[in-house]
């Protein structure tokens, strides 16, 4: 690993660094703010997973988060969205290819190769991070849109690895919407049925813990009618009995002055549950 940016922030350091993956086959960046507490003892991680074009620098650069990170002694961690290289499959558009990984693992050509972003958020980077940072074991997760959606498959589909989950503006049923179709009939094939494993909104059917899900969505949201649809994972946890808290703001968008307006309340709520 080689640490490529470090800056004093509210008493901590916010800390970017890049290392080579080997289940992405890739050189990968990831942020990390370590608060004024790590200099002393090890502390629990938030992994922040962002939103379709960003890199690890938009969270780190725009949400505030970090005040919030020192208050409560947690340490952020935001990868990048996707695979980067040269060899990195890629794609005309936004929302597919590189900056449009959906946290999942591909399994169809060329993508395969590289975008298995899920196993490297959920395996590769803890395990880096608890052995090369003053991290311990306490792990909880968030992320904005497609971002929101990976947090929301992880935690589902990992009962016991995350103590809290929450999510602003998450794609909440992908299979469903113009985004998740797009990406996940290259991704992952014509099978919708395979697509079930990579849907929040199917996962809460069979979810082997119920984990609160904490979701704050905004009312004036350009893409809440096209492509979020938060009221079908409601439905989906009323039919399941699975826990869920959605917050309907009105007059926020989906801009990352949305997410620095809530995301205290965020880490609050993930702080609570990391001491637990």
């Amino acid at each position: 690993m080689q640490r490529i940016e470090q800056r004093a922030c509210f008493g901590g350091t916010q800390e970017v660094w890049v290392h080579r993956s080997a289940v992405l086959d890739c050189d990968m960046r990831f942020a990390v703010y370590l608060p004024p507490q790590a200099k002393a003892r090890r502390l629990p991680v938030l992994y922040w997973l962002s939103g379709l074009t960003c890199t690890e620098q938009n969270f780190i650069t725009k949400a505030g988060a970090q005040r919030y990170a020192a208050e409560h002694g947690v340490i952020l961690v935001a990868p990048d969205t996707s695979p980067r290289g040269d060899d990195v499959a890629d794609a005309d558009g936004y929302d597919l290819g590189k900056g449009a990984g959906f946290y999942l693992n591909a399994t169809q050509s060329p993508w395969s190769s590289h975008y298995r972003m899920y196993d490297y958020v959920v395996d590769e980077l803890p395990a880096l991070i608890e052995a090369n940072f003053p991290a311990n074991e306490a792990r909880a997760v968030s992320g904005h849109s497609m971002g929101g959606h990976g947090a929301l498959i992880v935690a589902l589909k990992n009962p016991g690895r995350y103590r809290s989950v929450s999510a602003f503006s998450p794609i909440v049923a992908p299979m469903r919407v113009p985004w998740g179709e797009k990406a996940f009939s290259a991704y992952l094939g014509a099978d919708r049925e395979a697509w079930k494993a990579w849907d929040a909104s199917e996962l809460v059917a069979t979810a082997g813990e119920r984990l609160p899900l904490l979701i704050d969505q905004g009312e004036a949201d350009e893409f809440l009618d096209s492509q979020l649809k938060p009221e079908w994972l409601r439905e989906a946890c009323e039919r399941t009995g699975h826990p869920l808290r959605l917050q309907l703001r009105p007059g926020y968008d989906h801009s990352y002055y949305f997410m620095a307006s809530f995301i205290g309340e965020h880490i609050a709520h993930h702080a609570a549950a990391l001491r637990g």
